[in-house]
C-alpha cells in the first residue's frame, strides 16, 4: 500500500503544553470531555438513545431536560483555549421530538462559547444559533468563521481572532423563558487541526496491460431502468476490452458506435461502467484524466451511496436498502460533448420533504485541454462538507445549515464510478472516443504514530508544508529505495538513492506548491505528499 503521508503538527494550548485541541464526545466511552454539567436544566450523558434512526442508531446519547428554567443549558469546560483561526467548527447531532416542547418558542439551538475562567463567564460570550428540524435527528455545524454570531459585548473582536474561548455552552430554544425542553444530543466534535487526507488507503495505477483489475472493479452491465439505461442513454455498458482496457499505465474506457445486442436489446453504441469494489465515508478522492471529444459523450468520475437499489450493482443485493436520490450522489467530473470544454462537479439529494425526488448543487467551470490533456479531478468529504477540485483549484463547497436525511445523505459509505454514456444529441459522425485515466486514489486521515517507523516500511516528512528544507527519516527496510520527486501532474523533477536513514531535501529551486514523493523499493511503490510553501 502507498501512503501519502503529512507530519501532523499538534496545535498548541495557551498554557504552552503541547496538546491537540479536540473536544469530542459520542457518549459511548469515547470522549475527551470530562466536565459535562447542567445548568437549571437536568442531564444524563449516558442515556439510552430512544431514537436509534436516520442519521443516528448508536445506543447512548446526552439527554437534556430543560423543565423552565431560565437560563438552562449544558456546557464542558475544554482544559484548553480554542484557536478559532486555525479550526472554527463545531459539529454535533441533534433529535428534538415534538412531544417534549411546550410553549410557542422558536426551535433552535445555540452554540455559545465563553471564557470560563473569567469572573462574570457569560460576559464573554459568542453565540451562533441554528434552526432545529423536530423529529429527526440533524447534524448542525457551527462555523466560527462564516456563520452570523452575536458577541454579547458589542466591542468584542471578531471570534476567530480571539484567544480567551475554553468553555461551550449549549442551549435548547433560547433563554429567559419557561417553556419546556426536552432534547438529545450525540457526536459532539471539534478539532482544532484542518481535516486531512493523509494516507492513501485504496488506489488503482493501472500499471498492469490487459483487462481492468477485477479485484479492484466490477464492470456494471445490466440495463436497470426496463430495456435501457437512464437519462434516455443509447449505449450498453459491456465487459470487452475493446471497451475497457489498460495500455502503459493508462485505463482507457472506449464509447464506440457498433450494433451490439445484448439482454434481448440490440443498441447502435457500446462503452463502459466500472463500480469499485471499495466504499469509504469521508476521504479525498483523486482521478487524473483525459477527457473524450465528440458532441453526445457523457463521460463522469463520481460516487453513489453503497447502499443504492440499482439492478445490476456491485453492492445493491448485500446493502441496498435505499433508492436514488436517498442514497446521495457525488459527482467529481462531469463533461458533455456538446460543451466542449466545460467541466461540472455535483451534489444530488432527495427535495425536502420527498426522499423520492432528487434536486442538486452544482458547479461548471471552463477547463482548457480537457480531451486533449490531463487533469486532476478531485473531492474531499468529510462530515461537514464536500469541495470539489480541479488541478488543486476548488470551484464548489457544499455545506448545507442544515443536515438530516434530505440535504446530506453523505454520512454513509459511498463508491466510485467511471463511465462513459451516449446521450440522444450524439453526432451522426461520431465513431469511437475515449476517457483516459491514469490513476484513481483515495486518502483518508490517519494519525502517525512515531512507532509506525518501526513496524511499517513508512517514511516521514517534516516539517510539511516546507520552506526550503524537508527531511526524511525512515528506517533500514527502505534503504537502498530510489526515491522520485514529482508535480502532481507526474513529472519528474528530481531523483536519488536512499542511503540514510534521515536525509535532507534542499527545496530552494521549487516553486511553491504540492509535490508527490515516490519511493522505489523492494515491496512496492510508495508515495507521499509535502508542499513547498
Amino acid at each position: 500500500m502507498r501512503n501519502f503521508i503529512f507530519v501532523f503538527i499538534l496545535l498548541f494550548s495557551i498554557n504552552s503544553f503541547s496538546q491537540a485541541q479536540i473536544s469530542q464526545d459520542n457518549f459511548e466511552g469515547n470522549s475527551t470531555i470530562t466536565t459535562w454539567f447542567g445548568d437549571s436544566c437536568g442531564m444524563d450523558n449516558s442515556f439510552a438513545n430512544p431514537f436509534q434512526n436516520g442519521f443516528n442508531t448508536s445506543a447512548k446519547v446526552l439527554k437534556y431536560t430543560d423543565g423552565g428554567g431560565l437560563y438552562a443549558n449544558v456546557r464542558f469546560d475544554a482544559g484548553f483555549y480554542y484557536n478559532l483561526n486555525t479550526s472554527s467548527t463545531f459539529t454535533l447531532k441533534i433529535y428534538v421530538p415534538s412531544s417534549g416542547i411546550t410553549g410557542a418558542q422558536t426551535n433552535q439551538i445555540s452554540l455559545k462559547l465563553q471564557n470560563g475562567s473569567a469572573a462574570s463567564p457569560w460576559a464573554t460570550q459568542c453565540e451562533i444559533k441554528k434552526p432545529i428540524v423536530l423529529n429527526q435527528w440533524q447534524i448542525i455545524a457551527f462555523n466560527f468563521a462564516s456563520d452570523p454570531f452575536i458577541n454579547l459585548d458589542p466591542t468584542s473582536q471578531n471570534p476567530i481572532n480571539r484567544s480567551d474561548f475554553n468553555r461551550v455552552v449549549l442551549q435548547i430554544n433560547g433563554e429567559n423563558n419557561t417553556s419546556q425542553v426536552t432534547a438529545y444530543i450525540d457526536d459532539f466534535y471539534y478539532s482544532g487541526a484542518a481535516t486531512v487526507f493523509n494516507t492513501l488507503v485504496w488506489s488503482d495505477e493501472f500499471d498492469i496491460n490487459g483487462g481492468i483489475n477485477n479485484t479492484k472493479w466490477f464492470p456494471q452491465t445490466q440495463l436497470p431502468n426496463g430495456n435501457s439505461w437512464y437519462n434516455g442513454e443509447l449505449q450498453h455498458y459491456t465487459n470487452r476490452l475493446v471497451n475497457s482496457s489498460i495500455t502503459n499505465g493508462i485505463l482507457s474506457i472506449v464509447a464506440k458506435r457498433e450494433t451490439f445486442t445484448d439482454q434481448g436489446k440490440t443498441k447502435q453504441f457500446t462503452s463502459a461502467r466500472l463500480n469499485s469494489k471499495f466504499a469509504f465515508k469521508y476521504g479525498r478522492v483523486e482521478a487524473r484524466a483525459k477527457l473524450p471529444i465528440g458532441a453526445g459523450t457523457w463521460p463522469a468520475i463520481w460516487m453513489l451511496g453503497k447502499n443504492i437499489i440499482e439492478p445490476g450493482g456491485y453492492w445493491t443485493s448485500t446493502f441496498g436498502t435505499a433508492s436514488w436520490p436517498a442514497c446521495g450522489e457525488i459527482d467529481i467530473m462531469e463533461h458533455w460533448g456538446t460543451n466542449q470544454n466545460v467541466v461540472s462537479s455535483a451534489v444530488h439529494h432527495p427535495i425536502n420533504g420527498n426522499l423520492s425526488v432528487g434536486e442538486y448543487i452544482s458547479n461548471a467551470q471552463n477547463i482548457a485541454g480537457v480531451s486533449t490533456d490531463f487533469h486532476i479531478y478531485a473531492v474531499e468529504w468529510d462530515a461537514q462538507k464536500i469541495t470539489f477540485s480541479v488541478d488543486g483549484i476548488n470551484h464548489l463547497t457544499y455545506n448545507p445549515a442544515v443536515k438530516n436525511q434530505y440535504t446530506w445523505p453523505f454520512n454513509a459509505e459511498q463508491y466510485i464510478l467511471l463511465n462513459v454514456a451516449i446521450e440522444p444529441s450524439v453526432t451522426a459522425g461520431f465513431v469511437q472516443s475515449a476517457m483516459e485515466v491514469d490513476y484513481v486514489r483515495v486518502y483518508q486521515q490517519t494519525t502517525l504514530e512515531n512507532n509506525n517507523l518501526e513496524k511499517e516500511n513508512n517514511l516521514v516528512l517534516f516539517p510539511n508544508p516546507a520552506s526550503n528544507e524537508i527531511t526524511l527519516k525512515t528506517n533500514e527496510n527502505l534503504l537502498g529505495s530510489t526515491v522520485s520527486v514529482c508535480t502532481l501532474l507526474g513529472q519528474e523533477l528530481n531523483s536519488f538513492l536512499l542511503n540514510s536513514e534521515e536525509i535532507t531535501l534542499n527545496l530552494s529551486n521549487y516553486q511553491s506548491g504540492i509535490y508527490i514523493l515516490k519511493v522505489n523499493s523492494p515491496t512496492g511503490i510508495q508515495s507521499y505528499k509535502f508542499i513547498k510553501k
